[in-house]
């Protein structure tokens, strides 16, 4: 089969894999129809990868058509039409079951796309192991354009400003307008905002943020202007999309005594001086993490169908799996 696959930074390459196969009684096999480049994935595409594999194929947003099954997956049949969480875990331990496959507690959480442990989604075809837990059919209502985005992009926008406590009527500050930033943005009216700052540098994502209905700010002046708005109270939650120290940092600077930051984005920094003092004495609430998927998908599902939250918006380009290499080249570029 041909598939999307890693061999070094910025060399992804449209290139041929083995067709997967069935490795226990519990997996399934995906026929791919669409999938999406994550903001995560450009880690891997920097040379930033999570493992030091080489060959494998990347990607962890798809949606497809269960094609062959094992003798153990009891929900799934073929000519389904399935959703596939990023995140996949056991499917049977206490905390998979409850949605939570992020923090397995049998040790098999995993992302697909990483490493060539659990092979990526970009392909014409994946394996999904514990199959019944880790695909869910589309529901009715849910259009392919929505599943895909519902399948890393929208539950993690969700996670995140979920995470950053935001109250009806409160004020919040969503760093970061890739897509995930967007959906954050929609999210967080949904979640009952008085009002939302959007912050970005690139002059058309601050402009999408703004049809969304957001203050969208370039971060060179997004402080100062918070402050002047705020009479120095700044805001009550703070979301972070991005996953560098210097936004964190923003993060903390724009958030209110006894305010909430959440931060979503991807992280690798090792050395983060977070400025405990600061954030004791002002009582500040800091949380982190990894968005597990279905955990969100029972209050995702019943919004995106009635038009509440709409992510099948921000998708941007359609291109075919063949021109994949272009695809990141484009990412890239933002």
């Amino acid at each position: 089969m041909k598939a999307l696959r890693y061999f070094g930074a910025r060399d992804i390459r449209y290139d041929t894999m083995d067709d997967p196969a069935l490795a226990g009684d519990r997996d399934a096999i995906v026929q791919m129809t669409a999938c999406s480049i994550c903001g995560s994935d450009l880690h891997i595409y920097h040379g930033h990868g999570f493992s030091g594999d080489i060959g494998f194929c990347v990607g962890h947003e798809a949606v497809g058509e269960v094609v062959e099954i094992g003798r153990g997956v009891q929900q799934l049949k073929v000519g389904d039409k399935v959703m596939i969480p990023a995140a996949v875990g056991c499917g049977a331990c206490r905390s998979c079951l409850s949605g939570d496959v992020v923090h397995c507690d049998n040790g098999q959480g995993s992302c697909y796309g990483l490493s060539a442990q659990l092979q990526g989604v970009q392909a014409e075809a994946f394996r999904v192991p514990a199959a019944d837990a880790n695909a869910w059919r589309i529901p009715d209502g849910i259009s392919d354009d929505q599943a895909l985005m519902m399948t890393d992009a929208l539950a993690t926008a969700w996670f995140g400003v979920r995470n950053a406590d935001v109250r009806p009527g409160g004020s919040v500050a969503i760093i970061g307008l890739g897509p995930i930033g967007l959906m954050a943005v929609e999210s967080a009216w949904v979640m009952g905002a008085g009002v939302v700052y959007a912050i970005d540098p690139i002059p058309e994502r601050r402009a999408l943020a703004e049809v969304a209905g957001a203050i969208a700010l370039h971060p060179d002046v997004a402080l100062d202007t918070i402050r002047e708005a705020t009479g120095g109270r700044k805001l009550e939650s703070v979301v972070e999309v991005v996953g560098g120290d210097a936004t964190v940092d923003m993060a903390l600077r724009l958030v209110m005594a006894r305010g909430t930051v959440s931060v979503i984005g991807v992280q690798q920094s090792r050395r983060y001086a977070f400025p405990l003092e600061r954030a004791f004495a002002a009582g500040l609430t800091f949380r982190t993490g990894t968005c597990s998927v279905p955990e969100e998908w029972p209050a995702l599902i019943p919004l995106v169908r009635a038009g509440r939250l709409r992510p099948e918006r921000y998708i941007s380009h359609r291109l075919p799996l063949s021109d994949g290499e272009e695809a990141y080249r484009l990412f890239d570029r933002r």
